[in-house]
């Protein structure tokens, strides 16, 4: 009997050594979107949970936390670099103060007018994820992928079509120095404020219009509070996912990969994504609001805008210095050579 009971006892600490990888592997990532649940980032966190933890087994769970929920989104970048939470998806908006460098993606009327090449460019550029990443590296972050939400739409309280009709008009813009120096030049008054305030603003008339992509002129219902939706071509809304280096280069190799596989992958998946919802949000928007004007500019319209971004450029460099210039020149080269 004494020795069926030592017997036993082996057996259920060999079960519990044999256990001890696998509960040593089991790991919770924080991921953090600046956007809220049903939004574009959220389908992107969403199937990038789904990925890895059908890919682990479920030893790897992914846990989202959605806009405002652990603080602003430089708030956000600062606590990926810190270790704090593994991973966050944010607008390059507002990476102005954190990678500066960053900013040559709200360069008004830089990147193409066509959704599917600016996908394209923004999963494959090797000016992005080599010499960009490196400066984020120099920040503590590790890029592993940018992505579009789709063209930038202006919201307004009145008409805008020529540079002059934005005299004396409030633009709310991400809090970034580009942005600010970008929709002065292009005659407007531009003013930074939280993305969550952006509603009452136009409410109260604190400011005339808005920029975002037309998903988002939905989920916050932008609509509601402005007469005009006007597609300048002027840019799209980039956004980038990034961890800690800290945190990804103390990884195994094998979760290196896993990570580095399921970001290339995702490419291809959400620019179907983003043309879905782009298309779905749209029609809910002229669905609740059939009197809103939309307006999408000539290009002679555009050309006189475009005449005004020039300067733009200037303010990138003096921002950014030599290096701006390196990667800005690289950057525009890559477009230019992916015109057909």
């Amino acid at each position: 009997m004494a020795e069926r009971k030592i017997r036993l006892r082996a057996l259920v600490l060999s079960a519990a050594v044999a256990l001890i990888p696998a509960l040593a592997m089991a790991e919770e990532w924080k991921f953090a979107i600046e956007e809220i649940p049903g939004s574009i980032m959220d389908a992107y966190a969403q199937e990038f949970k789904q990925r890895i933890e059908d890919k682990t087994q479920g030893n790897v769970t992914i846990k989202i936390y959605h806009l405002g929920s652990l603080g602003t989104p430089t708030e956000l970048v600062e606590q990926v670099a810190d270790g704090v939470v593994q991973f966050a998806n944010v607008s390059v908006g507002n990476l102005g103060t954190i990678v500066p460098e960053s900013q040559m993606f709200l360069l008004t009327y830089t990147l193409p007018s066509n959704s599917t090449a600016v996908s394209e460019l923004l999963g494959s550029s090797q000016v992005i994820y080599g010499e960009l990443g490196r400066d984020f590296e120099a920040k503590g972050l590790k890029l592993h992928s940018m992505y579009s939400e789709g063209p930038q739409v202006w919201t307004t309280n009145r008409e805008i079509r020529t540079p002059a009709d934005f005299d004396n008009f409030k633009m709310r813009v991400m809090v970034s120095p580009i942005l600010l120096k970008a929709y002065d030049d292009l005659g407007a008054s531009p003013t930074p404020l939280p993305f969550g305030e952006v509603y009452g603003a136009l409410q109260l008339k604190q400011i005339d219009g808005q920029i975002n992509p037309v998903p988002a002129i939905e989920e916050m219902k932008f609509y509601e509070v402005t007469d005009y939706m006007i597609w300048a071509g002027e840019q799209e809304l980039v956004t980038s996912v990034m961890s800690g280096t800290d945190w990804y280069d103390s990884l195994p190799a094998e979760r290196k990969q896993l990570i580095d596989t399921t970001t290339a992958e995702m490419q291809n998946f959400m620019h179907n994504v983003v043309e879905r919802f782009n298309e779905d949000k749209l029609a809910r928007i002229k669905a609740a609001r059939p009197d809103i004007q939309m307006i999408e500019l000539t290009e002679d319209e555009r050309t006189a805008f475009r005449e005004r971004s020039k300067a733009t450029h200037s303010a990138y460099i003096d921002i950014t210095g030599k290096r701006g210039q390196t990667l800005l020149d690289a950057l525009l080269a890559e477009v230019e050579a992916a015109k057909p």
